[in-house]
């Protein structure tokens, strides 16, 4: 059960709050109170996430204990071995890189963290990365194409950091050296998207032969509050925003922007962390399988054939 309810979860939280109180009573689940809350609470789940709003799914892809990078990094690789630094300012907190074994499969890991209360976010700067995070990225990608590495990127960011600083020390640049070179990396990257996908803030680590995405996550070049700010200079239209944008997974498919969904459990990933991060483990080692086996073209012309699909449409 969650400590945390998003307002369009408040009819599951009295429930809940019943159940733990009968529970802590000692009632077994035979008895016929709780064994009907529990079915009740069932029912009302199904209800709520079979009929969510574009707008409710980017809340649940913000709920305060939805899982993070580093939540997925320890469960599926916990021989991980972080490395630092970008070799020329410093060691960006608000991004993880190293290297790790899934199953039988050496590969490098780079995700952008969060925090999970306000000192952790302080400390890694709430998911928004700096110039000397993305330097940092590509120095670790560098290496995984040096020893022939598949390169996995968990995307999870509100946006790049905007501050003075930043930008001096060539936050645009930064960003758009990624794009570059990270099109020509010749090893696979799959990026999966397992909270926000914001902006050039996700782009700058998400390039990528894969774009995979949690069932309750969301991409885009703008967040729904910025682009109601800018459109109706509103932010409150962010439900509006979010719904014209079209920034979930199953818009994206139909824009050949993702290929692949990864349902949740029921009620988000955070209710059943094992049984998400185990599919992601899963679906990481099967998608690295098959770009290696149907991959007959250099990791360049695949790409380049990849996004020069993107955009392409025709009016009836």
């Amino acid at each position: 059960m969650a400590d945390y309810y998003l307002d369009f979860e408040k009819s599951i939280k009295e429930i809940d709050l019943k159940i733990l109180e009968l529970e802590s009573e000692g009632s077994s689940d035979d008895n016929s109170e709780l064994l009907s809350l529990k079915t009740n609470r069932e029912t009302i789940l199904k209800e709520i996430y079979s009929n969510l709003t574009r707008w409710q799914r980017v809340q649940l892809a913000r709920h305060p204990q939805r899982p993070l990078s580093l939540d997925y990094i320890n469960y599926m690789a916990p021989d991980f071995i972080e490395l630092h630094g970008d070799r020329y300012y410093g060691d960006d907190k608000a991004i993880i890189c190293g290297i790790a074994t899934l199953g039988e499969q050496n590969v490098v890991i780079i995700g952008q963290q969060k925090g999970k209360n306000t000192k952790e976010n302080l400390l890694r700067n709430f998911g928004m990365m700096r110039p000397e995070g993305y330097r940092k990225a590509l120095r670790i990608m560098k290496l995984a194409e040096k020893f022939n590495l598949p390169v996995i990127t968990l995307l999870d960011t509100p946006g790049a950091y905007p501050g003075i600083g930043a930008e001096e020390r060539g936050q645009g640049e930064a960003i758009a050296r990624n794009l570059l070179e990270m099109s020509k990396l010749e090893v696979p990257i799959i990026s999966i998207v397992i909270g926000e996908g914001a902006s050039g803030g996700a782009l700058g680590i998400g390039v990528c032969d894969r774009m995979i995405m949690l069932e309750n996550t969301w991409y885009s070049v703008i967040s729904p509050e910025g682009c109601a700010s800018i459109l109706w200079r509103d932010a409150a239209k962010a439900p509006d925003a979010a719904d014209a944008m079209k920034v979930m997974p199953d818009d994206l498919i139909k824009m050949g922007i993702c290929d692949r969904i990864i349902k949740e459990p029921l009620g988000g990933a955070h209710r059943e962390f094992g049984k998400i991060a185990a599919k992601v483990k899963k679906v990481i080692l099967e998608e690295i399988d098959s770009i290696r086996k149907n991959n007959t073209n250099s990791f360049l012309d695949s790409r380049i054939e990849r996004y020069d699909k993107m955009g392409i449409f025709s009016e009836s």
